[in-house]
């Protein structure tokens, strides 16, 4: 009786953390895997800085962030992977938007993060769906006992230039589902996610845009769709099943 109320007081105290707007668009920015200023937060949030000290203090008492000091700067980021999968999964379930944008500029940056972002360390969005669709189609996932990385998988990586057994030691898992919240279907995580999303980035595949988006450079678009076996057309196309998510 005491454990089960323990555990539900901590479980409520962390949801209120996130039930607050602002607290939940600085945990949303921060998905990009960076460390923020306070007023850089601000600025993004649409705050006034002199709210911002406050609910940072409180995301940092309850483990969501961690704190970095430079000098007399303060910076946050997000304590870890599984804190920036508990963020975008709690995104996937919000509903979407009741209104568009109302203006060309928003329509755009949404848009942009909608085919391709980084969610934490790893590629979402359109694009991260369609690498994960690929690499099962491919097999260098498989699902048969689970999502797991294959040795044919192992043998592309390696072609691809990511070294697989640094990978395997790592203290997070190897591959891992992770739900799109604008997709609605699962994206790829975990250690060879985030591999991946940094060797497109150093092969020039990809580069980063303004925000969490990322885009795919004129010499990526063709060179990642003969690396999935895809038609450079797929690249342009939303993920085939535009169901919703599966488990």
């Amino acid at each position: 009786m005491t454990t089960t109320s323990t555990d539900g007081r901590a479980m409520a105290e962390l949801a209120a953390l996130l039930a607050d707007r602002t607290r939940a668009s600085f945990c949303l920015a921060l998905l990009d895997g960076r460390a923020w200023t306070a007023g850089e937060l601000a600025r993004a949030a649409g705050v006034a800085a002199s709210t911002t000290s406050d609910h940072l203090t409180r995301l940092v008492r309850g483990g969501l962030l961690v704190e970095e000091r430079q000098g007399r700067h303060r910076y946050v980021r997000l304590a870890g992977p599984a804190v920036a999968q508990l963020i975008e999964d709690l995104a996937g379930h919000a509903p979407a938007p009741p209104t568009p944008p109302r203006t060309l500029r928003a329509a755009s940056a949404g848009a942009a993060l909608a085919y391709a972002r980084t969610c934490y360390d790893h590629l979402a969005g359109r694009l991260g769906v369609l690498l994960h669709d690929a690499l099962l189609d491919r097999g260098v996932l498989d699902r048969a006992g689970g999502l797991a990385l294959t040795p044919a998988g192992a043998t592309w990586l390696a072609e691809l230039g990511v070294p697989v057994e640094p990978l395997r030691t790592a203290r997070r898992p190897l591959v891992r589902d992770c739900l799109d919240w604008t997709e609605r279907r699962p994206h790829l995580a975990g250690a060879l996610g985030a591999a991946l999303c940094h060797r497109f980035l150093d092969l020039g595949w990809t580069a980063r845009g303004a925000g969490r988006a990322i885009r795919l450079t004129p010499a990526g678009l063709p060179a990642l769709a003969a690396a999935l076996g895809l038609d450079v057309a797929d690249l342009d196309r939303p993920a085939r099943d535009t169901g919703p998510a599966r488990a």
